[in-house]
């Protein structure tokens, strides 16, 4: 029978600093987030408007249904990386899930205030990633373009390689050769190879006045071919509709042309959607409002694992997998907006288990850390969610596996291996919270970046890394005495550390992974509900589950 999670919140003078600590952050986060939203700034937006253009946000405001809400995806990119050429908020593109005429669809919109909608290096991973969503998901995708191009100072890195510019393209093949709809719209510039991107499409629109599209831009084709005229002679959208027959319609303005896109939309075949479980949706018993003080600030601290669960799933009612064995990961299932959902975590706590190496021996284990019992209990639990059809949902707070030598007897090794063996073949959606720590080979095994989740979340609590702040400034310390022999007083061994603790506190940060795309976005924890239940809404757009099949597994 299922359990109930619902627990009420000891609201001491621990959870009241919590509380007031993470609405801090949050407070911090969305300020943040409003100044990426300006983009190039309001000159930028006054030369835009002065055109007649409309804004990115409100391009992709004006597509999506009114009384739904667009839920933005990579809003942190680039964030604090290209500080060199000015910034890129954003990374000069908007992207995200929106519902455009009761379809949900990925939304992909240039943002031409930030350098004239270039393409960066984040700017491209950042439209690929989008794209997966597209892909995974089966689900439409519409481009609003708006862009110069390459970021050409930086062409090196972002045109020749496997996942650079032209894997887009690719992509806008396989996207249509799988029956996945894409429409554009070129609202602005669409130049050199960008303007693949829109005739690869399915549809191709344009708007009169604004937009253009051409290989080569007026200038470059007078120093080429010395021939002179300007960019709407050369390519806009009476040539290239009229004319050349590249673009299939033109419209007067930004307004026009959306509400064609949503016209389009609503012509589509009904998709058939996956055959995973789902009943009528139920609230929590206990208030999600009370995780901002149930998660600590001092990340060493432990907390309840299963006091956030209850403020997630339905009706607080989880069915645990193996509850008294392997007690340092948690596993079970329940349900999120009524569908059947397997819930794999960390355990945070301080656990302890009954058996040893000898009979009636009691040995701690210590919350966080994933030990051989828990490794093969997590892998069970995944086979049989592919076996049951039941999409993942992953909770990340863990500080890696156990370590030593009687871990390494144990078979701690084979244990993990086996764990992220069937984590990579999982078949089934599968969407990961980053909630805690994320260290080590434990990223790997609760799917991390690498494994293939359809989406990746985290809270402001969130931190990412290859090992822990204090244990990596130590190692790195320790490196760098090395060669220097007892040369090094303990005052300029202090200040050393806490250089590096800071140098590695700061790439901690999620906002730091965030503007790396390793996460799709930051979230406010009251808010896990209702994104989770939006991303496996989106999920489930897929007609059939793919059968499940690992490769060898050393038991």
């Amino acid at each position: 029978m299922p359990k109930l999670l619902d627990r009420k919140a000891r609201r001491d003078e621990a959870y009241e600093a919590n509380r007031d600590h993470w609405l801090n952050e949050l407070r911090i986060i969305e300020a943040q987030r409003r100044t990426i939203a300006e983009g190039g700034g309001e000159k930028a937006a006054a030369r835009q408007r002065k055109h007649g253009k409309l804004l990115a946000r409100e391009r992709v405001e004006t597509l999506i249904d009114d009384g739904s809400e667009f839920l933005e995806l990579g809003s942190f990119a680039a964030w604090e990386i290209y500080e060199e050429w000015g910034g890129a908020p954003g990374a000069g593109v908007v992207t995200g899930l929106g519902k455009v005429s009761g379809r949900e669809c990925v939304v992909v919109a240039n943002d031409a205030t930030v350098k004239a909608g270039a393409w960066f290096p984040l700017t491209c991973k950042k439209i690929l990633r989008a794209q997966d969503f597209s892909l995974e998901n089966r689900l439409p995708i519409i481009y609003l373009v708006d862009s110069a191009g390459v970021f050409l100072p930086m062409q090196d890195e972002i045109f020749p390689d496997r996942d650079h510019f032209g894997r887009v393209f690719y992509n806008n093949a396989r996207l249509s050769a799988e029956g996945i709809y894409q429409i554009s719209a070129i609202m602005g510039s669409c130049v050199a190879g960008g303007a693949y991107l829109p005739i690869m499409s399915d549809e191709a629109l344009i708007v009169e006045g604004t937009g253009t599209i051409f290989l080569a831009g007026s200038h470059l084709v007078q120093a080429a071919i010395g021939e002179k005229m300007d960019n709407q002679e050369l390519g806009g959208a009476e040539v290239q509709v009229d004319i050349s027959g590249v673009v299939d319609d033109r419209f007067p303005d930004d307004q026009a042309a959306i509400e064609h896109i949503r016209a389009r939309m609503a012509e589509l075949a009904q998709p058939v959607l996956a055959p995973f479980d789902r009943i009528e949706t139920r609230p929590p018993l206990v208030d999600p409002e009370e995780l901002l003080g149930l998660m600590p600030v001092d990340r060493s601290r432990p907390y309840s694992t299963h006091d956030l669960l209850g403020r997630i799933l339905d009706g607080s009612e989880f069915t645990e997998y193996k509850a008294t064995y392997g007690r340092t990961m948690i596993c079970g299932t329940g349900r999120i907006g009524g569908w059947a959902v397997g819930i794999v975590a960390n355990d945070r706590q301080i656990v302890h288990r009954r058996r040893g190496l000898e009979q009636g021996d009691r040995e701690m284990q210590i919350g966080g850390v994933i030990y051989s019992d828990a490794a093969d209990k997590g892998a069970r639990f995944v086979e049989l969610m592919n076996q049951k059809g039941i999409p993942l949902v992953f909770l990340q707070d863990v500080t890696g596996f156990m370590v030593g030598s009687k871990s390494e007897r144990e078979g701690i090794i084979k244990d993990g291996a086996k764990l992220v063996n069937v984590v990579a073949n999982s078949v089934v959606p599968k969407i990961t919270l980053f909630i805690g720590n994320s260290f080590g080979a434990g990223n790997y095994a609760l799917c991390g970046r690498a494994y293939g989740a359809r989406f990746y979340y985290a809270w402001p609590s969130a931190s990412i890394s290859v090992m822990g702040g204090q244990q990596a400034s130590k190692t790195l310390l320790a490196i760098q005495l090395k060669n220097r022999g007892d040369d090094v007083g303990d005052e300029e061994k202090a200040r050393l550390l806490a250089e590096i603790q800071a140098r590695y506190d700061a790439a901690n940060d999620p906002r730091y992974a965030a503007a790396r795309l390793w996460i799709d976005e930051i979230i406010d924890p009251r808010r896990s509900r209702e994104v989770i239940i939006r991303s496996l809404d989106a999920a489930a757009h897929q007609p059939e589950i793919a059968p499940f099949k690992v490769g060898v597994l050393q038991t």
